[in-house]
C-alpha cells in the first residue's frame, strides 16, 4: 500500500477529489497536509492538487510556492520522492523551480472546463508506467491559465529527453490546435523533471476516476504511482 500526502493551501478545492481517487477508488492510504506544516508524515507521494491557492495573488501558484510546506516538498523531491502537481499544483511546481517553464493565460483568454484527450508520450515514468496499453487518456481540464510555455532551449531538452509525458491531441490522436484547449506550446499537457520523480500536469486525473464522471482513465496515472511506490517499498 502506498501513502499519499495531499497538500492543502487556502483556496485549494481538488484535495477531496484527490483523496477520493487514491483512497476511496484505489484503497490506498491518504492524508491531508496543511500548508503551514513541516511534516510530510512519511508519505510515498506528495500531491499538490488543483484550486486557486492564496486566491492566485501575484501569479497562479506564486504565493503557495513560498509556503512553509514547500521547503519540505522541495527537500522530499531532492531525495527522489514522488511529487505530482495537478493544475494549480503544476503552477506551484513551476513557481518553486521544481519544473521548468511557466503557465500563462489560455490563448482564448477564457476559462476552459472540458474533456480532453491526452496522448501518452512516455510510459516509462513513475506516473505513466501503467499506461502502455492505453496510449490515449480522456481527462478533463479546468483552468484559465494552463498555457504552458518554455524557452526554445528548454523546450528542446524536454522533447529530446522524453520529459513530455502527456500531450493534448484530437480524436485522431494528433497534436492539432483543435485538440489543444489552452494554446500550450507543442500541445504539452504534462512534464517531468530531469530525474523523473516530479510530474506537473494541467488536466485533472482525479476527476476521471469514476464511470459517473465519464472516464476512469485518470486512475491509470494513480495506479502508476502506486506501482512505483510499491516497487520502492519492496526493493
Amino acid at each position: 500500500m502506498a501513502t499519499f500526502g495531499i497538500v492543502v493551501f487556502p483556496g485549494t478545492w481538488s484535495d477531496r477529489d484527490s483523496f477520493n481517487a487514491v483512497h476511496d477508488q484505489l484503497g490506498q492510504d491518504a492524508r491531508f497536509i496543511w500548508h503551514k506544516e513541516h511534516d510530510l508524515q512519511g508519505v510515498d507521494c506528495v500531491v499538490l492538487p488543483g484550486g486557486f491557492s492564496y486566491g492566485d495573488h501575484l501569479r497562479c501558484g506564486a504565493v503557495a510556492a513560498l509556503s512553509p510546506v514547500m521547503a519540505d516538498v522541495i527537500a522530499f523531491a531532492a531525495r527522489g520522492g514522488l511529487v505530482i502537481g495537478i493544475c494549480n499544483g503544476f503552477q506551484v511546481l513551476c513557481e518553486a523551480h521544481l519544473l521548468p517553464g511557466a503557465l500563462m493565460r489560455n490563448a482564448s483568454l477564457e476559462f476552459r472546463c472540458q474533456p480532453t484527450l491526452l496522448r501518452v508520450e512516455n510510459a516509462d515514468t513513475p506516473f505513466s508506467n501503467e499506461c502502455s496499453d492505453r496510449p490515449l487518456l480522456r481527462v478533463p481540464v479546468s483552468h484559465g491559465e494552463g498555457n504552458y510555455y518554455a524557452d526554445p532551449d528548454t523546450l528542446a531538452r524536454l522533447e529530446e529527453t522524453g520529459r513530455v509525458v502527456f500531450r493534448y491531441v484530437d480524436s485522431a490522436g494528433l497534436p492539432t490546435p483543435d485538440g489543444n484547449p489552452n494554446g500550450s506550446i507543442n500541445n504539452i499537457a504534462g512534464i517531468v523533471n530531469d530525474e523523473g520523480n516530479v510530474l506537473g500536469m494541467m488536466p485533472h486525473p482525479e476527476r476521471a476516476c469514476e464511470d459517473l464522471m465519464g472516464s476512469t482513465d485518470g486512475l491509470t496515472i494513480f495506479r502508476s504511482i502506486v506501482a512505483s511506490a510499491e516497487r520502492v517499498l519492496t526493493a
